[in-house]
């Protein structure tokens, strides 16, 4: 348990190292990634980032699990 925890704390580290480059591709205004915007109101709902953090972070843990 205390493995994948330091390998999650690492990942997290990582990724907020490393977000302003991911940002730069796009990352976080995917198609499907939800945006409404009105007056004094702004909704986001990152469907489609989440949903490709999701499956990397399954890979790397699943990588680091075997």
């Amino acid at each position: 348990m205390s493995r994948t925890l330091i390998i999650f704390g690492v990942v997290l580290v990582a990724a907020g190292l490393l977000w302003p480059v991911l940002g730069k591709f796009g990352l976080g205004r995917l198609p499907g990634d939800i945006y409404v915007e009105r007056p004094n109101f702004a909704f986001y709902l990152p469907l489609t980032t989440s949903l490709i953090i999701s499956v990397v972070l399954s890979v790397i843990l699943w990588l680091a699990n075997r």
